[in-house]
């Protein structure tokens, strides 16, 4: 009988462990709208994964691991599109210019971070095809799925807890005004200060989120700490415009008064 669902009903941690338990070799695809993800397993261990937007070579792989530079890959992009990823491993491992250790670390990064991906996915189509495996030419790995799935579960808890305390995106966050507060006591991260330089009653959180692309996950865990900082609130989104009508994300706050603590948060945002 062919596995196949939806995520409504099997969620990725019992795929995942149905997969590892029962040493299935294959492919498993999720569908979500318009993402595809593809992760391949052989003997029940995850081998390969990427997703249909992205080519999934392993020039992107080293690139996205900081192990190329734009120019390197941009010229093995032009210069070496006939080359496989094991001959480009080869490559580049003959040449000294990289460690094998370096390129399977990189593609086994590369590979987790797209099934995690899947777990904050709550609906989508799957299937598993038991004669779909990676092409020759790619590299493949062997990774255990338990940690995997103890990561993975550990993570949709954390994205459940987040959203009972931020039950909706569609609401706004505006600056609690609390004129004690020294912005020299604030330690915000780079991520969290482009969140804050969004921040505007008109502005929801869905659109900072798009603003700053940031993911469901990533946006409720910035605003959440945020909130438990005692720095926002949330709030009715302002002047929001019918349905048929584009909305579009307001500009970073400005012109606040200077002694007020809004104006020193804008003021060390520019400073960065």
């Amino acid at each position: 009988m062919a596995l196949k669902g939806n995520l409504r009903d099997f969620t990725i941690t019992q795929l995942l462990n149905l997969i590892s338990v029962a040493q299935k070799t294959g492919t498993l695809i999720v569908e979500q709208s318009s993402e595809r993800v593809f992760v391949s397993f052989r003997d029940g261990k995850l081998a390969y994964a990427r997703t249909a937007q992205e080519d999934g070579s392993l020039a992107m792989v080293l690139y996205r691991a900081k192990k190329l530079s734009a120019a390197q890959y941009r010229a093995i992009q032009e210069r070496a599109r006939s080359v496989s990823d094991k001959e480009l491993g080869l490559l580049l491992i003959n040449a000294s210019y990289i460690s094998q250790q370096d390129i399977l670390a990189s593609l086994q990064a590369y590979f987790i971070g797209v099934v995690n991906r899947l777990f904050n996915w709550v609906e989508g189509l799957f299937r598993f095809e038991n004669d779909l495996l990676p092409p020759d030419d790619k590299i493949t790995v062997r990774i255990s799925l338990e940690n995997i799935i103890i990561e993975g579960s550990r993570r949709q808890q954390e994205l459940d807890n987040l959203k009972d305390e931020i039950p909706s995106l569609d609401v706004a966050l505006k600056f609690t005004d609390r004129p004690g507060t020294n912005i020299r006591n604030v330690s915000l991260s780079v991520d969290e200060w482009k969140v804050v330089s969004y921040i505007n009653p008109k502005n929801s959180i869905r659109q900072i989120a798009t603003a700053t692309h940031k993911s469901e996950p990533e946006i409720r865990k910035i605003v959440y700490s945020l909130l438990q900082a005692g720095l926002v609130e949330l709030v009715r989104q302002e002047g929001v415009l019918p349905p048929t009508q584009p909305t579009r994300v307001a500009p970073p706050v400005d012109k606040i008064e200077q002694k007020s603590l809004i104006n020193r948060l804008i003021s060390r945002i520019r400073s960065i």
